[in-house]
């Protein structure tokens, strides 16, 4: 495993994806730095992210699976907006649409990484803290400029990119077993919502982080994988804070801000495929500078990367326990047994027509 952590994958990835996710996340980000407002340029480059599930091989499928995704983005924000002012209600919520998003992508045969991560870190930054009510529908309206300015560069670039012989591919592809689909789900809510719910009752500065970590952590496609993921995130954490701490001092501008998101981004998707661990140092560096007002960003950057390192802790922990859970097989085991137990029992129970 530990030769793992550091070791560089191959992938047939084309290299000029990671650019177009730059290029996404970088254009909201420029167009608010001419028109003064950084605030909407971060909503609009969360929704540009996207670009991220550009994965079919056909046009159609490709820009549906897009469109798609755009409106679970663009749902996912008002949903957490919504649930953002109910303190104690905000986990339980959380939980229940973790789970309804899980269920709905394994169902639909769209649960390939990234899967789950963005709607639920979407949802997770609009709920962990109080949104302001007075800019609410114009918050709603950046994430969905967002989305639509990744759906029209993705338009370009598949033009551009895909080749007509391209194999067609089912747009919905159901899977059979729903018994699996269920524990899963219900274990990705549960952790995800206890994480917020630990957030809180400690109140952390930014609880938004906890689930964001945890639910990382829990892509790992087995128990020794999420074991691995969750060493790796911290440790590109460490490292992340470190080389965020050195680019504090600088003091960069508002358009050197923009111009390091962009970076990041594509540096981020050309290793997250590759090396976790790597991408794990920019991601930190990537989410800290979306995620965080520019104005407590630059002022203190001590306290921030010290309530970033203790977050990612905790989260990571969380992650790793929710991951042993979602591949505990008796687990799964007792729990389709006991599903199937019910099903019986209801239909006995249930009158006869």
């Amino acid at each position: 495993m530990w030769k793992q952590l550091f070791a560089l994958k191959s992938t047939n990835r084309a290299w000029h994806l990671p650019v177009i996710a730059g290029l996404c996340v970088g254009v909201p980000l420029l167009l608010a730095w001419q028109m003064g407002d950084m605030q909407a340029g971060k909503l609009a480059s969360v929704g540009a992210l996207v670009i991220l599930y550009i994965q079919s091989k056909n046009l159609i499928n490709r820009m549906m699976i897009l469109m798609v995704c755009g409106f679970g983005f663009i749902f996912s924000y008002t949903y957490g907006a919504l649930f953002s002012h109910l303190f104690w209600l905000a986990p339980i919520a959380l939980a229940l649409y973790t789970f309804a998003v899980h269920y709905s992508l394994f169902r639909l045969n769209l649960n390939r990484p990234p899967g789950n991560f963005f709607f639920t870190m979407i949802t997770a930054m609009a709920i962990a803290q109080p949104q302001d009510i007075s800019h609410f529908a114009s918050d709603i309206g950046y994430v969905s400029l967002g989305v639509m300015i990744s759906f029209v560069i993705g338009l370009i670039y598949s033009l551009l990119t895909l080749r007509r012989s391209d194999a067609e591919e089912p747009v919905v592809v159901f899977r059979a077993n729903k018994y699996l689909n269920i524990t899963e789900s219900a274990i990705f809510g549960a952790t995800i919502g206890v994480s917020l719910l630990i957030a809180k009752i400690f109140q952390m500065p930014n609880p938004y982080w906890i689930p964001i970590s945890c639910m990382a952590v829990m892509q790992g496609i087995s128990t020794q994988h999420v074991v691995a993921r969750a060493i790796q995130r911290v440790l590109g954490t460490v490292v992340g804070l470190g080389l965020m701490w050195c680019v504090l001092q600088i003091k960069l501008s508002v358009l050197g801000v923009c111009l390091c998101i962009l970076i990041l981004q594509i540096i981020i998707e050309f290793f997250v495929v590759r090396n976790y661990i790597i991408a794990a140092v920019f991601i930190t560096m990537l989410t800290i500078f979306l995620a965080e007002p520019n104005i407590s960003l630059m002022s203190q950057p001590k306290y921030l990367i010290q309530a970033r390192l203790l977050d990612t802790f905790i989260g990571s922990f969380i992650g790793a326990a929710g991951g042993w859970l979602l591949y505990h097989q008796r687990i799964h085991f007792y729990t389709k047994l006991q599903m199937k137990r019910s099903k019986i029992i209801l239909r006995k129970i249930s009158p006869k027509k």
